[in-house]
């Protein structure tokens, strides 16, 4: 690491640097400078002096700076003198630049200033574009302006050669006086200076800029800063909309400024092209009553301390955000804080001592605690002429804490003055505040003996740095007026004439403590500091630095700085993702993204997530509150690794933030990230509770929402797009649950799985599920060459999906997901509902009609299907051997007690089967009873009471009459008329009602159901748009949605909840469409949490207790009367 400087002021305006290999301050060579302010940027620093002029200082380097004056000798030909200088009044001058526009004689350049000097005098340039010339430097042209070449044609009329001089900086490593614009107006005395911008976002290794504020509340910024041309060339004044205090500059394109009532300016479109930016946007101050102070910022992060020395931290900070989202508190107190090199934070304490933030890091920016900028505290005899600083041993130093000890007072220590109503000190503004300071004090206090005089064993026995507390932690202030400064001057005067009458006199060394450790305020211990700069000081939190390590006493050290880490903290974790813009036009972006989480003072976490892009040039960003995200879901885009991000204002617009990684571990590291971060923000952690809404999208991806009571409330219904959805791990097709923390799973393959609740690893099983991917071939008939691929305009593709809308070939389909893998290759599927012929082909009269398995002189298409695998590692075990196809387990109340679960299920093949032995001990139970029937079934369901419903493949109802614990499987099946002209294909059954839904996707209720007659007497239609259904043990009626009204283009599958669904009103009153765009099935069977319910007070009269629930009372159907049921 190369070495590099840290530089601070104290309060007389001495200038020190402290060297990253070093271990000591070391004054600048200049003694009689005087610095107000002093800005570091890579390799050099600026200065404001307290005669108002700005002064540079160069690091010495290897290469030394040259500048290269240049100017063009310009002649024409005539036919009596030849080429002279004598021009036409049309023509340049004699003398100019390469334009010719502006005259520039030998004699008129003048050296910038005194820091530069000649290297030689002027000589031509003998080369000619950059190759050797053998024309004595002349290029030729017919005219001005052409082009000029070296060869010398009959027509060159006109001629010019460039004479060179160079020039070298010769101030670098000492200070150096900026000169004043001339003839330009020089800006008004400059208050403070700020320099950054060598690291812009788009560009790299760029020279600093710098900018100005005057102490009439002007911002100006310097011009013409060169690699070659440290010092620039003219100030150039920025419009601003109030008076400015005090700004920063950022190593990259942020730009914070101080007013003088206390907010904040930001100036944004800072870039290359716009060094000085477009825009000033306000920003308020981080506490509402107290003003702010100062600010300062950094590549990506901005610091303020307010008037009453608090530290605030601007979360979400960056080039596409330059002002950022909120304040975050940090502890300790600080007159002034610095934001150098990486980040790091460097600050002037309330004590007067330098401080360092450690902990400071990419993923955490706000660090976690103060150390004192220190070093080694054994004395060394100094040679040079300037005054060094060597330190005293660092430690951790908790500012603001109020139950740290109060640090070891010396036996002579010389007593203070009272301090009580003294008040809190502050930054001196310029020497004319030191010059009224000094005049004020008491003139005759008395000199006190310096470090350098003490005896040496008393100096060998310095104990390393004590914890250091503020004024509130101590008690009292330390009040600024307490600093005897003619004292110090008057031991600084005395120890340096005696060091120059002695012979051999080491000069002067001053440890760096604090106030607290002085002798007597104003003795030589060391400076006052006022001022720090951290923009030249490479280090970052691994750096292994003396003066920057703690050491000493762990009491009270780590444990604070551990704990102020967890009260008040910013983590942030940035990557690259691709952002699918769905806007035309529609594209994938590459974005950065950053997920920042702050921990608030009591202990609760906040997280943004930012996404940052960039639009025609323009930075923009996007930004999500993390405790508004109500699920993360991985979809399939175009075979990206994609997930979506979901808030309630996006469910409504159904236009969901799509994000898409790399590679599938990305994903995966990014959604697990920010889930943790939902569950933390919401308070969620552990399994899902025994109420939980189960639900599984058309990937397969498992989701789970725990409830609250107002889910189902009479009033004030929780929306569906507030519901909050997280993961699971597994992959399944459907999931249904009850209220006994019982859970069942059927993957896409059959089978079946329990949900063993997260554990150890003992209890993560494997888990493998197939799915079969289809695509259809079509070909249409015509007279002259039979059947062909070569279709009507108007049929659908020759290769597509079931419902022919979308072109699906065997080269373009892929896996359902990228987890996914192929495991066969494609063939022909002869088990197609309605049968196929020998070649696997099914026939119909024109797409789209019915299709049959037996050939006419008709249309006919294939259908070719593969299979894809999946392996994971998931909290679900196997219950085999049998493949299932659909499950349900009895629904019941939370405070219900059941030795044996009913549970029910239909085998791949269309059997009837009964599990038993399933309970809360072994969820899996132990064996299947087969449960007779004439036909195969496709849908089943048990209900409140054992009641078990089912419909065949043929679209008829069933009921199983007589079951019980007891009897579980029951003693025969009773047939349901379904509607009228409709196939039912699933339904599900609560505690009183029946739903169900018809191959339309219509919704229909089951009317008349009561304990004498279940079978009920008749359908009604509630809905339409409606392909799953869940019924839960409060009859509340959840459905997945086939699409959303005013949302043609979302993607099938939206979870839903039919609202006004109650004992008088069991078919509910209108739909409340949530979370959706891809998703297969939602189980609401193990909510049975009621809304509690008041007594409510009726008008003119006390309250009263509701009256007792009663069963609907069954309505005569309207219209479909399906009367009695027949037993089979």
């Amino acid at each position: 690491m190369p070495v590099t400087l840290l530089w601070a002021v104290d309060v007389y305006g001495r200038v020190y640097s402290l060297s990253t290999a070093g271990q000591r301050w070391e004054r600048a060579d200049d003694l009689l400078l005087e610095l107000k302010r002093v800005t570091a940027g890579k390799g050099r620093c600026w200065g404001i002096g307290c005669d108002h002029h700005v002064y540079l200082n160069m690091m010495p380097s290897e290469a030394s700076i040259r500048y290269r004056e240049e100017t063009y000798e310009n002649q024409r030909w005539n036919p009596v003198d030849g080429f002279t200088d004598t021009l036409l009044p049309t023509d340049r001058w004699p003398w100019s630049d390469v334009t010719g526009m502006n005259p520039q004689p030998l004699h008129s350049f003048q050296l910038p200033s005194r820091s530069w000097e000649w290297e030689g005098d002027w000589f031509v340039d003998q080369s000619c574009g950059g190759e050797p010339s053998q024309t004595g430097g002349w290029e030729y042209a017919v005219d001005f302006p052409a082009n000029f070449s070296p060869d010398k044609k009959w027509n060159s009329c006109v001629r010019r050669r460039r004479w060179i001089r160079y020039r070298r900086y010769t101030a670098q490593g000492t200070w150096a006086r900026i000169p004043l614009d001339n003839p330009k107006k020089p800006p008004l005395p400059l208050c403070d200076i700020s320099c950054g911008g060598w690291e812009m976002s788009d560009q790299s290794g760029r020279y600093p800029y710098l900018w100005g504020v005057s102490q009439q509340g002007q911002v100006w910024f310097r011009e013409g800063i060169h690699p070659r041309v440290p010092e620039g060339s003219s100030w150039e004044e920025v419009d601003v909309p109030k008076e400015v205090a005090q700004l920063s500059a950022g190593p990259g394109d942020l730009l914070w400024a101080l007013l003088w009532d206390g907010n904040l300016l930001v100036r944004t479109g800072l870039s290359l092209d716009s060094p000085t930016g477009t825009s000033w946007t306000e920003v308020e101050s981080p506490g509402k009553e107290v003003e702010a102070l100062h600010v300062s910022v950094g590549v990506s992060v901005v610091w303020v301390v307010t008037k009453d020395y608090k530290v605030w931290f601007r979360r979400g900070v960056n080039s596409h955000n330059p002002c950022g989202s909120g304040w975050i508190s940090i502890g300790g107190e600080m007159l002034m804080v610095d934001v150098g090199l990486n980040d790091q934070v460097w600050a002037v304490g309330e004590d007067r001592g330098l401080y360092f933030r450690i902990g400071v890091t990419p993923s955490e920016p706000s660090g976690n605690g103060w150390i004192p900028v220190s070093g080694p505290a054994e004395p060394q005899n100094i040679t040079s002429d300037a005054p060094v600083l060597e330190a005293q041993a660092p430690s951790v130093v908790p500012l603001g804490a109020a139950d740290s000890p109060p640090p070891p007072q010396e036996a002579d220590e010389t007593p203070s003055a009272p301090q009580k109503d003294a008040p809190k000190p502050f930054i001196p503004a310029s020497d004319s505040f030191i010059n009224s300071l000094v005049s004020d004090r008491d003139r005759s206090a008395a000199s006190q003996p310096s470090i350098a005089e003490l005896p040496q064993q008393e100096s060998e026995e310095l104990s390393p740095a004590p914890i250091l507390l503020t004024p509130e932690a101590a008690g009292h202030d330390v009040p600024w007026m307490n600093v005897d400064l003619e004292g110090a001057e008057a031991a600084r005067s005395a120890q340096a004439a005696g060091a120059s009458l002695g012979d051999g006199a080491a000069a002067a060394t001053y440890a760096l403590g604090t106030l607290e450790d002085s002798q007597g305020v104003g003795e030589e211990d060391g400076p006052v500091w006022t001022w720090i700069s951290g923009g030249g000081c490479d280090v970052d939190a691994s750096s292994q630095i003396s003066w920057l390590s703690p050491t000493g006493s762990p009491r009270g050290d780590q444990q604070e700085t551990a704990g102020e880490k967890q009260r008040k903290s910013v983590w942030v974790r940035k990557g690259t993702l691709r952002w699918w813009r769905d806007w035309k036009p529609q594209r994938w972006v590459d974005v950065g993204v950053a997920l920042e989480q702050s921990t608030r003072s009591d202990g609760r976490k906040d997280s943004i997530f930012f996404v940052y892009y960039t639009q025609y040039d323009e930075k923009k960003f996007l930004h999500v509150f993390i405790n508004e995200v109500t699920v993360l879901v991985p979809v399939l885009r175009d075979c990206h690794h994609a997930f979506a991000v979901y808030t309630p204002e996006r469910t409504k617009q159904r236009w969901p933030l799509v994000l898409a990684a790399q590679t599938e571990k990305d994903m995966e590291d990014w959604l697990c990230l920010l889930s943790d971060c939902c569950c933390e923000c919401r308070g969620i952690s552990g399994p899902p509770s025994r109420q939980a809404l189960w639900s599984t999208t058309s990937k397969g991806d498992v989701m789970v929402h725990d409830p609250a009571f107002s889910l189902e409330a009479a009033a004030h219904t929780m929306a569906c797009d507030l519901m909050f959805w997280r993961q699971v791990p597994g992959h399944l097709r459907c999931v249904e649950s009850n209220s006994l923390g019982l859970v069942w799973g059927i993957g896409w393959d059959g089978t079946a799985w329990v949900y063993s609740g997260p554990g150890d690893a003992a209890q993560m099983q494997q888990q493998t599920d197939i799915r079969s991917v289809h695509v259809y071939e079509n070909q249409r008939w015509n007279p002259m060459t039979g059947y062909t691929d070569k279709g009507l305009p108007t049929d659908r593709p020759m290769w597509s999906d079931e419902s022919g809308l979308k072109e699906c070939t065997k080269g373009n389909t892929h896996p359902p997901s990228p987890q996914w893998s192929w495991v066969s290759e494609w063939a022909v599927d002869f088990n197609v509902p309605g049968g196929t012929d020998k070649e696997g082909w099914q026939y119909a009269a024109d797409f789209p009609t019915t299709f049959h398995g037996h050939k006419t002189m008709k249309d006919f298409f294939v259908a070719l299907g593969s299979c894809s695998i999946l392996t994971m590692i998931c909290p679900w075990q196997q219950v085999p051997p049998i493949r299932l196809s659909d499950i349900s387990l009895m629904p019941c109340l939370a405070q219900s007690r059941m030795d044996q679960v009913p549970v029910w299920a239909l085998s791949d093949k269309g059997d009837v089967l009964c599990r038993l032995g399933v309970s809360q001990q072994n969820p899996a139970g132990s064996s299947w009873l087969h449960v007779g029937t004439d036909q195969p079934f496709k849908s089943i369901s048990i209900g409140g009471a054992s009641q078990v419903w089912a419909i065949a493949k043929d679209g008829a109802v069933f009921y199983r009459g007589s079951v019980s614990p007891q009897n579980p499987a029951g003693e025969c099946w009773y047939h349901i008329p379904s509607p009228l002209r409709q196939t039912l294909r699933q339904l599900s059954v609560g505690r009183t009602s029946v739903f169900a839904v018809d191959e339309n996707s219509n919704l229909w209720y089951r009317q008349g159901l009561t304990p004498s007659y279940p079978q009920g007497s008749a359908w009604e239609l509630i809905s339409n748009n409606v392909t799953k259904v869940s019924v839960g043990p409060l009859d509340q009626v959840w459905i997945i949605a086939d699409g959303v009204p005013g949302f043609p283009s979302e993607t099938p599958g939206a979870v839903s909840h039919r609202l006004g669904v109650g004992p008088m009103q069991p078919k509910g009153q209108s739909w409340d469409y949530g979370i959706g765009g891809g998703w297969e099935h939602v189980s609401i069977r193990g909510n049975s949490s009621e809304a509690p319910r008041g007594p409510q007070a009726l008008p003119g009269g006390p309250s009263r207790s509701p009256a007792p629930q009663r069963s609907p009372a069954p309505q005569r159907p309207p219209a479909q009367v399906n009367g009695s049921a027949v037993v089979v």
